[in-house]
């Protein structure tokens, strides 16, 4: 059964930038969380269990509050869509606690690069001129990021370069179950299953986290899970190619928590990546928005940025 939305641009313009103050605000409090600043650090995989956790129980108090029924899984497309969301959120953890979260997010900002790439062969799909020089851009910003010389080379932003290749695995999923289950109850099954993935994982590092780190880890997973309800309900309100932009001002708050909780301020080389990083983005929202018919409410067709 398909689903469809009336479309609203400012709502979903409003929707979008919330979703990006919430998303930033996780990687600010992951990075805590993986340093010493609110204790013992914690290991990404039980940063990454705190996060489905409590948004898992964010979700199912709106399900039960709004008497929501889940009808009809699509099991496999849930299944792989949350299993490479884990291991991707998990890796961009393990990186934030190492380099500045504008560096991280900027290259989480690669995925729909990925997903372009990786639905060349898995979705038959065709790919352009246009859209082969975004994606050429983009990983040159990347490249910028990753500082290849000397004592600049960060190979901590390898994490971040391999959480946005598998959350670009992800997109593939997402295009696939797009349309064909509600957004609350996509939610819902992507949190549930994301819980029981990462409860398995951290089980040999699990630590008691301190009363500090469990207020971060709550707050952590009900943003997360605010950032995916705004984002998935803005992109159902919009064309991609108006929409997916707004999710730029991700990169901004990302850069002024870490300056606020840091005092990390972006230099040159992050300006000058994550410039081409989102340039290369934006051209492939773009040429996206225009080539495809728009999908009925769920997901978009090429994110900017996934939560």
């Amino acid at each position: 059964m398909m689903h469809t939305t009336p479309q609203n641009p400012p709502l979903a313009a409003a929707l979008i930038t919330m979703a990006s103050v919430f998303i930033a605000a996780t990687t600010l409090l992951a990075k805590a969380l993986g340093t010493d600043t609110l204790g013992t650090p914690l290991h990404p995989l039980q940063i990454s269990h705190g996060r489905f956790l409590f948004a898992f129980m964010v979700i199912s108090s709106a399900v039960v509050l709004l008497r929501f029924r889940l009808q009809g899984p699509q099991w496999r497309l849930h299944l792989g869509r949350t299993s490479c969301g884990w291991l991707g959120i998990t890796l961009m953890f393990a990186a934030v606690a190492h380099i500045p979260l504008a560096d991280a997010t900027a290259i989480a900002f690669l995925n729909p690069v990925f997903a372009m790439l990786l639905a060349i062969p898995l979705l038959g799909e065709r790919v352009g001129r246009w859209r082969w020089g975004a994606a050429g851009l983009a990983l040159l910003g990347a490249m910028t990021l990753l500082r290849p010389s000397g004592d600049s080379f960060q190979p901590t932003a390898l994490l971040a370069l391999s959480a946005a290749a598998v959350i670009g695995l992800e997109l593939i999923f997402i295009k696939k179950l797009a349309g064909r289950e509600r957004p609350l109850q996509v939610l819902w099954f992507n949190n549930a299953l994301g819980m029981v993935i990462a409860t398995v994982a951290v089980l040999p590092v699990w630590q008691a986290p301190t009363p500090m780190q469990w207020g971060a880890l709550a707050a952590l997973g009900t943003l997360m899970a605010c950032a995916q309800a705004c984002f998935i309900n803005g992109m159902a309100r919009a064309d991609a190619s108006f929409a997916a932009p707004f999710s730029y001002a991700t990169l901004i708050f990302a850069s002024l928590y870490d300056y606020l909780g840091f005092g990390v301020i972006p230099d040159a080389v992050t300006l000058a990546g994550a410039g081409a990083i989102l340039t290369g983005a934006a051209v492939l929202a773009w040429r996206e928005g225009r080539q495809k018919p728009r999908l009925p409410e769920g997901t978009p067709q090429a994110p900017a940025f996934r939560p």
